[in-house]
């Protein structure tokens, strides 16, 4: 039986159920485009006043917004959309250690393959991916949690796109450095080209390879070489190494059109000497049409990986 409390006197307010804290942090919708707004805002007037006033000290600046804005921006939407649930600090993690890591053990081996040929494509292609998946598994040996194919895409994208912003930064910094100075233009040149396809190259190859691996961990968190694994590694290993290539194939496609005459190995002449107007043209559809024919064949196996698990249509 309840009393009331007499006339005049307050009621006693009763606290109310604290709501408890959401699983992840609510990251307001569209912030990776507020960021790609404004990091192109900030990158154009870093560039023109560098390439105007030829302030070397401005070069770290641009280096840096140049390499990591696109990686940045596609690791932002996959966490929006897909990894809510994973933690911003599994993703972090992977964006950051995963592409310290994956540089470190690429470059540890791809500077002694020097002589341009598929072999050492293919090569190049191994050993960065495996760089990468390894950082991977670094970063996720004490989260056994986490597991399954949208988790391996998301992550797996993470630190791919991590690797690509720092290698971004290193081809951007030996653009700009050259033995008669600063070159500022060569090095607005490499980062207006190569971001926009970063979003199909490095994140593309170890989100499928991720996915792969982990949709087979244990719930132990011990991870599987499966047969799937390895097949996944080794096809993004080819995708990796055709992208490379497409340059050295573009030529040699347009030197045997065209009767250059050039040697019959593919790799062996880097360039078309004094080319002419059809041949520039012809070599600019092959290497476009090539890196396009890849990032579509990419795209094409990401898509199927994620139709096929049910997890990546219910995330939050």
């Amino acid at each position: 039986m309840t009393h009331s409390p007499p006339p005049g006197m307050p009621r006693a307010r009763i606290p109310s159920p604290q709501q408890p804290p959401p699983p992840y942090p609510r990251i307001g919708a569209g912030l990776w485009k507020r960021c790609l707004g404004g990091g192109l805002a900030l990158w154009a007037p870093a560039a023109l006043v560098t390439y105007t006033t030829q302030n070397t000290a401005l070069l770290p600046t641009l280096i840096l917004l140049g390499g990591f804005l696109v990686p940045v921006v596609f690791v932002l939407w996959a966490y929006e959309w897909h990894g809510r649930d994973l933690g911003v600090s599994a993703i972090l993690g992977c964006f950051l250690a995963g592409g310290v890591l994956g540089v470190l053990g690429a470059s540890l081996t791809d500077s002694s393959l020097l002589r341009p040929s598929l072999g050492m494509f293919t090569a190049v292609g191994l050993t960065e991916e495996a760089a990468k998946l390894g950082a991977l598994v670094f970063v996720l040996r004490r989260l056994p949690g986490i597991r399954g194919m949208r988790a391996g895409l998301v992550l797996g994208a993470a630190v791919g796109f991590g690797f690509a912003a720092l290698e971004s930064c290193g081809h951007a910094f030996a653009a700009a450095a050259s033995t008669d100075g600063i070159g500022l233009r060569a090095l607005l040149e490499t980062e207006i080209l190569r971001e926009p396809l970063a979003p199909f190259g490095h994140g593309l190859w170890t989100a499928i390879a991720g996915g792969a691996l982990l949709a087979r961990r244990r719930p132990n968190g011990h991870f599987r070489l499966a047969t799937p694994v390895v097949t996944a590694c080794l096809g993004v290993c080819l995708l990796h190494a055709l992208w490379d290539a497409t340059h050295g194939i573009a030529i040699w496609l347009v030197a045997r059109l065209s009767g250059a005459g050039l040697d019959r190995e593919p790799f062996a002449q880097g360039y078309i000497p004094r080319p002419s107007a059809a041949q520039e043209h012809l070599f600019t559809l092959f290497s476009v049409g090539g890196l396009a024919l890849v990032a579509l064949l990419g795209i094409a196996w990401i898509r199927s990986l994620a139709h096929r698990d049910s997890s990546w249509r219910n995330t939050p």
